[in-house]
């Protein structure tokens, strides 16, 4: 199995390569429309067949590139059931799965909180166990719960009950980071995450996340729209913003 984690400096999203190299097929997890052409000259370089396009959620910071990919690659468009998008090929429903090649098995699990229909995935290969947390559990932080039906409660029991229920050595591999992390581990977001570690009550973490005082994301109101058809333009038109 290869896996790379690919980096959009504007919106700070990790976008996640995975790919079967006996049979060259390959996914990718919350891909960013401002970089389709670099996903796509990796795709290329690596002689990868791109099979699916997966989203965690609707986004609300940047737009996805699932559409354009399904375009130019015949690849199918795959997210939560929960969202409703009729533009999406696959609907993921709690512990769905899909198989990447010949082997690596791609688990769905419904980890509502950061929106109400978020999805994490989860990858058990060989000895590694690899958590896709999508907005849900950041390193040594956590999604916001202020729009987009979210909910701190709802996350809290997501971390508490999905995540830091996981093994330890679990590694987690986020949607973002701000801060030039890459991934972590279940025991350390347990030890360390400052907003939500394996000690703070529901009552508090609540009180947390109602203080944080963040910005509106700057391209939301562009954003969901967009992906709410899987990132496609509207009307006819087929540039995808002239990024290809």
């Amino acid at each position: 199995m290869l896996l790379k984690q690919l980096f959009e400096s504007e919106s700070s999203t990790y976008t996640y390569l995975i790919s079967c190299q006996e049979k060259q097929e390959a996914i990718l997890i919350d891909p960013v429309l401002e970089t389709l052409s670099r996903d796509l000259r990796i795709l290329e370089t690596l002689d990868l067949k791109l099979v699916y396009a997966i989203d965690t959620h609707i986004h609300a910071d940047h737009v996805t590139s699932a559409a354009a990919l399904r375009e130019i690659s015949n690849c199918k468009v795959a997210g939560p059931a929960n969202d409703a998008l009729k533009c999406r090929n696959i609907n993921f429903k709690n512990n769905d799965s899909i198989i990447i090649g010949n082997s690596i098995k791609l688990e769905a699990i419904h980890t509502p909180g950061h929106t109400d229909s978020h999805f994490s995935y989860m990858i058990n290969h060989a000895s590694d166990k690899l958590l896709f947390s999508g907005d849900s559990l950041l390193i040594n932080s956590c999604g916001r719960t202020d729009f987009q039906s979210g909910s701190s409660k709802e996350l809290y029991n997501t971390i508490k009950n999905i995540f830091y229920k996981m093994p330890n050595d679990t590694k987690v591999y986020p949607a973002h980071d701000y801060n030039n992390n890459s991934f972590s581990t279940i025991i350390d977001q347990k030890q360390d995450n400052t907003l939500i570690n394996e000690n703070i009550d529901m009552r508090n973490f609540i009180s947390s996340m109602d203080n944080l005082d963040l910005r509106k994301p700057k391209k939301i109101d562009f954003a969901v729209p967009r992906n709410n058809i899987c990132g496609a333009t509207f009307g006819a038109g087929k540039n995808y913003d002239n990024v290809r």
